[in-house]
């Protein structure tokens, strides 16, 4: 699913392997490695990616998947908890082959060709989740 090297205490370096879920990797590593805070940069490939837009007007989410082959400029974000697992906010950057880009919220992502990541740990730091009802969003909850 991944390759990993740790480059500094907390640090990871990490390969995601072709047509895994960035998701689903990710959150297996952060299992693994029992990452309970911490910062994750990246960039790669996707064929596929669903995004998600909170709707402020309705507080509903609305969720988008491109089904094309697109550069991944940029990935960023967080590592959480909520209800004791990893909680991934992660936001993405795309271009697509006429160079124009699409990006938001990444609801989940399948690699075509490469992901390279940076993962950051907050040793010893553990950051939760809750449910905010005003926004409709997972607030940290410290």
């Amino acid at each position: 699913m991944y390759q990993s090297k740790e480059v500094r205490k907390g640090v990871f370096v990490l390969s995601l392997d072709n047509h895994v879920g960035i998701i689903e990797a990710l959150t297996a590593f952060c299992e693994e490695k029992d990452i309970t805070a911490g910062s994750i940069t990246g960039l790669g490939a996707v064929s596929e990616a669903t995004f998600r837009y909170l709707d402020p007007a309705t507080n509903k989410y609305v969720d988008k998947t491109f089904s094309e082959q697109m550069e991944i400029t940029n990935l960023t974000g967080n590592i959480s908890r909520k209800g004791g697992k990893p909680y991934l906010h992660l936001h993405i950057t795309a271009s697509r082959s006429d160079y124009t880009c699409i990006g938001g919220h990444l609801l989940n992502g399948r690699i075509n060709g490469a992901c390279e990541l940076f993962v950051e740990s907050f040793e010893g730091a553990v950051v939760g989740r809750r449910a905010d009802a005003e926004t409709g969003i997972n607030l940290y909850e410290f």
